[in-house]
């Protein structure tokens, strides 16, 4: 998840005349002696009173929880759909995206780390109802709102409201996120969400513990709910030199892919750039990319981009069956799309997996 180039951005950062009280927080337990456990993501904080979990913004107060920036995006930027990404989602529109401060991963490569690793107190904000957000982005002429930059998680309540709305008024709605929900949050949310894009940061448990401090097998189980629930899923590698680049790793991820996902997920390979606190790496170099991009494609995946190396051929989609391009791209926008409403290829009739209209 990263920012956007800021012709596209639409960024709030004064006080608004909107505000509410602090919303309470869904899923969670309250406890003995004015305690409570956060059931919301995989770490299931207890938290004692007057204290916050892990991801900064859940606050006990008196025995019950609350969100502490619901209703308080850092931004809402415009953005084409191509930059979540999310390449089989109705190709070329443009995209309301929100986002709030803080995040319950400590990726040591985030690109963001200035929301990200930011408490809510340290960052300006706008205070902005879940139906101002809407009509934000039916003023601006989007097609759908995302919950991305941050990890949507830790505004579950704030996205849950928008989406409920945003469903009501014909707006696609979709989330970009590192797949640390719970099962019981997760599914409520799916029934009110038309895609969902998982960071998959890496394939082995070490790496997870170690760098974005998350699970593997629990990543894992969140990927094979949102298939389960028949929800449109892309799915996002970075590619890190030293760190999760080795290819026969990648081999393993792409066939538990193929087995447990199916072979029309969209596979996004993108290119890692120094930053936070990994800038002593470097570019990932184009032909590791490529070469993983191979070993997708031998191992039957048929969607396979590469991604944040603007103009290369693999930005495009291509029929697989007959090979034909099918959308031409150069990295967020879109040249052509021939493919139908309906999701089929003109060439040869295939189906192509993904929301087309």
């Amino acid at each position: 998840m990263y920012i956007s180039f800021i012709l596209f951005s639409l960024f709030f950062f004064c006080s608004g005349v909107w505000a509410q009280e602090l919303k309470e927080a869904m899923f969670y337990e309250r406890l003995e002696d004015n305690q409570v456990q956060c059931l919301l993501c995989f770490k299931r904080c207890f938290i004692k009173q007057g204290k916050r979990g892990f991801c900064r913004v859940r606050e006990n107060r008196d025995g019950k929880l609350y969100s502490l920036v619901y209703g308080k995006p850092v931004g809402l930027q415009i953005d084409p759909i191509e930059l979540e990404p999310a390449y089989h989602l109705i190709p070329g529109h443009k995209n309301l995206c929100v986002y709030t401060a803080s995040c319950n991963f400590r990726c040591k490569h985030c690109h963001n780390w200035h929301i990200t690793q930011r408490s809510f107190e340290s960052l300006s904000h706008k205070n902005y109802s879940p139906q101002e957000v809407v009509n934000e982005a039916i003023r601006r002429k989007c097609k759908s709102i995302s919950h991305s930059i941050n990890e949507p998680t830790i505004f579950y309540e704030y996205m849950y409201d928008i989406a409920k709305i945003a469903k009501e008024k014909g707006l696609k709605v979709l989330f970009h996120t590192n797949g640390s929900l719970n099962p019981l949050p997760l599914k409520e949310i799916l029934k009110i969400v038309d895609c969902v894009v998982v960071d998959l940061k890496g394939f082995n448990e070490k790496f997870y513990r170690e760098i974005p401090e998350g699970e593997l097998p629990h990543i894992l189980q969140t990927l094979k709910i949102i298939k389960e629930e028949k929800i449109h899923l892309e799915l996002v590698y970075l590619v890190i030199p030293t760190l999760n680049d080795d290819l026969e790793e990648i081999r393993s991820m792409c066939l538990w892919i193929k087995d447990n996902l199916g072979t029309d997920t969209p596979l996004h390979f993108t290119r890692f750039s120094p930053s936070y606190k990994l800038t002593h790496l470097f570019l990932t170099p184009v032909t590791t990319l490529e070469n993983a991009r191979d070993i997708a494609l031998s191992s039957g995946l048929k969607y396979v981009y590469i991604g944040n190396l603007p103009g290369h051929k693999a930005n495009n989609t291509f029929c697989p069956d007959c090979k034909n391009l099918l959308i031409k791209r150069t990295h967020f926008l879109v040249h052509e799309n021939r493919i139908s409403s309906k999701g089929i290829c003109p060439f040869c009739k295939t189906e192509i997996s993904g929301i087309w209209e």
